[in-house]
């Protein structure tokens, strides 16, 4: 009996081949150097800020940093996962190695998978390395305290890489072209961290929607659950994000880690599983 490629540890090794090529590529590409040097960047720069702003000179310690950081993660983090996963199928497509890539012996589950995984490798030495070395520098200047809110913030901006990596997949999935996929992925990164605030504005003062819909409709958006998690793990009173979130402090303090880990596992997992049960059913052309 001939040996079956669907067999499980043959496609794991596919999974990782697929992955490593994936992962080097991303090492030895501008993005990652840049997305590295941000993270170092924007942590110094508000560790300084934060210091001047309490009257010292300097850099300030962690717990400061990490709350000056909340903010910027929220939009730098998913703008480079949403671009990442954008480029990967389609700039494969459009330069024809995604019908030489499919021609080999491995299923288009596996190419999917092992782009997703290539890519997450990446994102995280991105994000461990920018924040590692953030914090290297913070500690030549600040004692340990608050060190480990920083950590707690860079497994959680991971968790929303992740998810938003998963989108940016789909995108490319369903686009023919980089531009098209890299612009869709730029639209979703505004739709979800500019229009949704200002949609719930506007619907708060139209429809007077009440507490419980806005916390909702927050909950399902990954970019708002990463900064209420983030703010909760990192000690800082939710009622900084106003009335929602203290009603959240009121009424879901034990749950709210749980709720908010659900949420962006769904995330995490939801848009990648359907760009490979979508990718199953395309054209290689």
């Amino acid at each position: 009996m001939s040996s079956s490629p669907l067999r499980p540890e043959s496609a794991l090794a596919n999974t990782w081949t697929i992955a490593r090529r994936e992962l080097r590529d991303a090492l030895r590409s501008r993005w990652f150097a840049l997305n590295t040097a941000a993270f170092v960047l924007l942590g110094v720069g508000v560790s300084f800020l934060s210091a001047s702003a309490g009257g010292g000179g300097g850099l300030s310690g962690f717990g400061r940093t990490t709350a000056g950081l909340v903010n910027l993660v929220t939009l730098v983090v998913p703008l480079m996962a949403l671009t990442a996963g954008a480029g990967s199928v389609a700039g494969e497509r459009e330069r024809g190695m995604l019908a030489f890539l499919l021609s080999q012996p491995v299923s288009r589950v596996e190419v999917i998978a092992g782009k997703w995984l290539g890519l997450a490798l990446a994102l995280a030495a991105s994000i461990f390395l920018g924040f590692g070395l953030c914090a290297a520098i913070v500690a030549t200047r600040a004692n340990a305290d608050g060190a480990g809110a920083l950590v707690a913030l860079a497994m959680l901006s991971l968790f929303l890489a992740l998810g938003m990596l998963g989108i940016g997949l789909l995108i490319s999935v369903l686009s023919r072209r980089t531009s098209v996929a890299t612009g869709l992925a730029v639209f979703c990164w505004l739709l979800l961290a500019f229009a949704t605030d200002l949609g719930l504005m506007a619907g708060t003062l139209t429809w007077k929607l009440s507490i419980q819909t806005i916390l909702a409709a927050c909950l399902a958006n990954p970019l708002q659950v990463f900064k209420i998690w983030s703010l909760d793990a990192a000690g800082i009173p939710l009622d900084v994000l106003g009335p929602v979130g203290q009603y959240t402090m009121d009424r879901l303090p034990n749950a709210l880690p749980w709720i908010a880990a659900a949420s962006l596992t769904l995330w995490a997992i939801v848009p990648g599983a359907s760009a490979a049960l979508l990718f199953a059913r395309k054209p290689a052309a």
